[in-house]
């Protein structure tokens, strides 16, 4: 069962990720096409049961919030239909410092304040803490999410790219649970599972979030959402780039045949597999994109089958 609908009855499966809404990473104003764009992939999404919006106060430099916010001051009913969510604490580097990252309470709270003008709403569903601050002390993140809990402008909380010793750090200093840990997983993407399967040999490789995250998530009933789960396209139809890529796509193909659907189906069905319920962020704009990625709802792979896509990607045998 999807951990976030004991909290949140009525979330989606799978969620819109709005990195690519409102055009470059720079200050360059969205254009009307580019708002057309991502107008047409709320709309898709929406139409095809995806309900849960990944936003971050860094996309394109505020502007995919700035663009959604748009969206719902031409269409405020819409926002009934919709989970929002959002992150922030990533800072870019400036006159006094440079790129970091900020878990003061301060720039939490001015970051959702922020993020609610520019998403034209009251309230955001879910905020994530963007990427581990080493100077983080959980007493004072959690000063910040009471007042902002308290008044209304956020509702649930969670994490994103956090390993489970630093869930519970943080946790122990929360009165809320926090409902989500978003990580890189993809079928292109296996560090969280190669983690599991290699313990304690040589193979297992440099680690991206450390072994027991997973599992930590499973236990606690927190939330496992993947970024990157399409793994840009490269089994999709995307130019691949290596031989093995190309292996692992031509199997995709062949099971997107065998279970009459599309090959974003196959890759994001591939995750949602895992015992853990991870819910895949698609970071498409594409439309057409969106609706073959809902249609991964409805595929079950067998065990033979993901373990197939497993190996294949991972490029040699299990030991």
């Amino acid at each position: 069962m999807l951990a976030l609908a004991t909290h949140l009855p009525g979330v989606s499966r799978l969620a819109l990720g709005c990195m690519g809404f409102g055009g470059s990473w720079d200050n360059t104003p969205t254009t009307d096409e580019q708002q057309r764009q991502a107008f047409s992939a709320i709309d898709a999404a929406l139409d095809n049961g995806i309900n849960l919006f990944d936003h971050a106060d860094i996309y394109t430099r505020g502007k995919a919030e700035q663009v959604f916010g748009q969206y719902l001051a031409q269409a405020p009913a819409k926002r009934a239909q919709m989970f929002i969510q959002t992150k922030c604490a990533i800072r870019f580097a400036d006159d006094s410092a440079p790129g970091r990252y900020d878990f003061s309470p301060e720039y939490i709270v001015a970051s959702v304040e922020q993020s609610l003008r520019r998403l034209n709403t009251g309230y955001i569903d879910i905020l994530l803490l963007h990427r581990p601050d080493p100077l983080m002390q959980p007493e004072l993140v959690a000063q910040a999410f009471e007042q902002l809990q308290q008044q209304g402008k956020v509702r649930h909380f969670g994490v994103s790219n956090m390993g489970w010793a630093q869930m519970q750090l943080l946790q122990g200093a929360l009165a809320q649970p926090l409902l989500v840990n978003q990580l890189q997983m993809s079928l292109a993407d296996i560090n969280w599972l190669e983690e599991s399967v290699l313990v304690g040999m040589p193979q297992g490789g440099q680690r991206h979030f450390g072994y027991g995250t997973v599992e930590y998530c499973q236990q606690q009933g927190v939330q496992l959402q993947s970024w990157g789960s399409l793994a840009k396209g490269v089994f999709s139809g995307a130019a691949v780039q290596t031989a093995q890529q190309a292996a692992t796509a031509q199997l995709v193909a062949q099971l997107a045949g065998h279970y009459n659907c599309s090959a974003e189906a196959i890759v994001l069905a591939w995750l949602m597999r895992h015992p853990a319920g991870v819910q895949p962020v698609i970071g498409t704009t594409q439309p057409e994109r969106i609706i073959a990625c809902s249609h991964s709802t409805d595929v079950r792979l067998s065990r033979e089958h993901w373990y197939q896509l497993y190996v294949s990607s991972r490029g040699e045998a299990l030991p």
